[in-house]
């Protein structure tokens, strides 16, 4: 008798969620057993199809998606408390929507019959665990119910601080990251609740806050207090890229130092970071299954103790990073024997 899938319903099939179901027919360890969204069914079938990937394709029949590997109930459904997780018998929801973030939208998840809810972004408010692959996955427990998986450049940030404090030493840290325009954006003017994020994201760069500072400094408590971030959102569609100044604990840190510390640790972790020596620009770094694609060429020093470094990310690999967390704690299901 074969091992048994893990039984996973998505809600939401936007970019992420998109991924995450081209992923799942690549292995065989995962069944997409339901898909919740507000699209209509056909049309989440016309954009999985369009996506450009070379698996056999999927059709839908009488609302559900069928493909090689597994059938999808689709359901096109608007909020968390609408989902039958529990008639669906699924062992856990992934909510890739990037707009139930908070503890009661969590916790619907789990009245409707989820065991585990794992979301694909930053969450609103504290939960019981935010995972971030390489750094703290060893903490999660069973008794986890309400997870997040980080967000791309929380778990690219995370990494790039890491390797380089492990290696080197890091005294304080400032990110800015310039990322690629988001699906909750206008691409023409129109009011936001945000000023800026009103303006056209096909047209402008447009600063923003970002969340990924306060959380690493929870996943890597040596930091609490000693990092900030900040955001650019640009006009192109995918493609993301790090900026990270770094004052080293050691002043005689030098350029070759810190690229060779990042080969190292690249070495060690083939999966999860990479290093180019290439000239490579953001369309470059499409398709990227790592979490963080580190940029060699672009590596400086300025002044005695501070390091600039840049590191490209793109949501597929952040994808790849959240059914990472979907199958470390599905160990958890099997040792108690599916309970």
């Amino acid at each position: 008798m074969g091992k048994r899938k893990i039984r996973v319903g998505i809600m939401g099939l936007g970019q992420i969620g998109r991924h995450l179901y081209h992923l799942a027919l690549e292995d065989d360890d995962i069944d997409v057993v339901a898909v919740a969204d507000i699209g209509k069914p056909e049309i989440i079938e016309y954009l999985l199809k369009s996506d450009g990937v070379d698996e056999p394709p999927c059709q839908l029949q009488d609302n559900y998606l069928v493909s090689e590997k597994f059938r999808t109930r689709m359901l096109q459904i608007a909020r968390p408390e609408e989902v039958p997780w529990d008639v669906l018998g699924v062992d856990c929801v992934v909510d890739a929507t990037g707009r139930y973030r908070r503890r009661r939208d969590m916790e619907a998840h789990l009245r409707g019959g989820a065991k585990r809810v794992i979301l694909a972004s930053l969450p609103a408010e504290p939960i019981d665990r935010i995972v971030i692959p390489g750094i703290n996955e060893a903490h999660a427990s069973a008794a986890d119910k309400m997870i997040s998986a980080g967000s791309a450049t929380t778990n690219a940030f995370a990494l790039l601080l890491q390797s380089l404090d492990k290696s080197l030493g890091v005294a304080y840290a400032s990110l800015t990251t310039v990322h690629a325009y988001s699906s909750d954006q206008s691409l023409q003017d129109y009011a936001h609740e945000d000023f800026r994020r009103s303006r056209s994201a096909a047209e402008n760069i447009i600063p923003n806050n970002n969340e990924s500072a306060r959380w690493v400094e929870m996943v890597l408590p040596k930091f609490v207090a000693k990092l900030s971030g900040y955001a650019l959102n640009v006009p192109v569609q995918r493609g993301s890229m790090l900026d990270l100044n770094c004052v080293m604990e050691d002043g005689n840190v030098t350029v070759e130092q810190v690229n060779d510390a990042m080969r190292a640790v690249a070495a060690d972790h083939p999966t999860l970071i990479g290093v180019t020596d290439d000239p490579i620009v953001s369309s470059d770094v499409i398709g990227c299954r790592q979490s963080l694609l580190f940029d060699s060429r672009a590596t400086l020093k300025a002044g005695k103790k501070i390091v600039k470094v840049l590191g490209w990310y793109e949501s597929l690999g952040h994808a790849c990073r959240v059914l990472d967390v979907v199958r470390q704690y599905s160990k958890f299901e099997v040792i108690g024997g599916g309970s």
